[in-house]
C-alpha cells in the first residue's frame, strides 16, 4: 500500500469537496490547509438558502457568457469563496494558510484569497482570467500547478 504525499492527500480531497458543487458548468472543490491540517473546504454553488442552478437553470449558459468573463452573472459562490466564508463563520483566520482547489481562481477569488493572507495555491485544471495571473504576479503568494496520480 502506497501512501500519498501531502499534496495528493489533500487535492483529493479537493475533487471530493467538487463532488458538492450544484454548478451546471464547472464543480470545483477547495481545501484551506495550514500546518497540514484541515481548516476549511468549499465547493461552488447558490448561496445558502436560495434555489440551486440545477432547480433554475444557468444564467450563464442562458446568456452564452464566455467562461471566464462576467462573474457578476452567476448565482454560485465560488468554491476558495465558500472555502473562506465557512472559515470565517467558524472564526479561523487562514492567514499564512495553502489552499488546494481543482481549478485555478479566477480574479475575484485571486483578491480575496490575497487579502486573507493565503500564501500558498496549488491547483489542477487551468482557467483563463489574465487579471488573477498578473495580480498573483504582484504578490508573494506562491501558485503552482499539481496533478495527483489517481484523481477520484
Amino acid at each position: 500500500m502506497e501512501r500519498p504525499d501531502n499534496d495528493e492527500y489533500f487535492m483529493e480531497m479537493a475533487f471530493l469537496v467538487a463532488k458538492r458543487s450544484t454548478c451546471l458548468r464547472r464543480r470545483v472543490g477547495a481545501v484551506i490547509v495550514r500546518d497540514k491540517h484541515v481548516i476549511s473546504t468549499g465547493y461552488n454553488g447558490s448561496p445558502k438558502g436560495t434555489k440551486h442552478c440545477e432547480e433554475l437553470g444557468c444564467i450563464r449558459q442562458q446568456l452564452n457568457v464566455p467562461s471566464g468573463t462576467r462573474h457578476e452573472l452567476c448565482r454560485g459562490v465560488h468554491a476558495e469563496q465558500n472555502a473562506i466564508t465557512q472559515a470565517a463563520y467558524f472564526g479561523v483566520s487562514v492567514k499564512d494558510s495553502t489552499i488546494y482547489t481543482t481549478t485555478y481562481p479566477c480574479s475575484m477569488c485571486a483578491k480575496i484569497l490575497i487579502n486573507a493572507g493565503v500564501k500558498e495555491v496549488v491547483y489542477t485544471e487551468g482557467y483563463e482570467d489574465d487579471m488573477s495571473k498578473k495580480l498573483f504576479e504582484e504578490t508573494k503568494v506562491k501558485v503552482r500547478s499539481y496533478t495527483p496520480a489517481s484523481i477520484i
